[in-house]
């Protein structure tokens, strides 16, 4: 299912339309994602597409995904952290839409300039997630792979926009606030009302004290 509005940008009226790629191998178990992605079909400048209901044969439609991406001004992929990637449609993903001579190489300057960023979710505990931490890493450096991506693709790379103990955030009532983070997230973002610096260096665009503000005082 997909859901395709615009809405005015604040910035030399340029609409600024948003691309989710939702990858979830079993949405009916999520505690969080298909919350998100169902939030993201209902914000009017959003196009949310669940790649696995699209391509349950991974049978992935290259020209369709192309336009579509041409069509965005911003590029997310939504997914549950998985042995420290994405699910395997997102690599796929990667393999056969981004090719050469479209998203990179020789005359490859489709995404260029498009800002990209992943939403994700991770089992275990933000203090997991460093350099002396269980994992050794943290998100970011996780998540190089992907920066990579988006460099080599002219893409602007933004900090991840991560919920952390995902597995008690139900418990710990902790998942309504992200919730409310990730629509305000998608405002400013249609809007171009945010620090793009700060979003590209931040460790997680979850902190970003503007989404703390009610969506309404964020758009024109």
């Amino acid at each position: 299912m997909e859901s395709s509005q615009t809405l005015n940008s604040s910035i030399a009226n340029k609409d600024k339309r948003i691309l989710v790629l939702f990858a979830h191998p079993v949405p009916q178990q999520s505690e969080v994602n298909i919350f998100l992605f169902n939030d993201a079909k209902n914000v009017s400048n959003v196009t949310a597409i669940d790649l696995y209901a699209h391509y349950p044969d991974f049978n992935i439609d290259v020209i369709r995904e192309q336009q579509r991406l041409v069509s965005h001004d911003v590029i997310i992929f939504q997914f549950p952290l998985y042995w420290y990637s994405t699910p395997s449609i997102l690599k796929e993903y990667q393999d056969l839409v981004l090719e050469y001579g479209f998203a990179y190489g020789k005359g490859g300057s489709a995404l260029k300039g498009k800002q990209f960023f992943c939403a994700i979710s991770a089992g275990g505990k933000e203090e997991a997630y460093q350099s002396d931490g269980f994992n050794h890493f943290t998100i970011r450096q996780l998540l190089q792979p992907l920066e990579q991506m988006a460099s080599i693709t002219t893409m602007t790379y933004l900090a991840p926009f991560a919920l952390f103990g995902s597995r008690s955030a139900s418990r710990e009532q902790r998942i309504e606030k992200h919730r409310s983070k990730w629509r305000s997230l998608l405002n400013v973002l249609a809007t171009g009302q945010f620090d793009i610096e700060r979003a590209r260096s931040i460790e997680n665009l979850a902190d970003l004290d503007i989404l703390e503000e009610p969506a309404e005082n964020q758009s024109k």
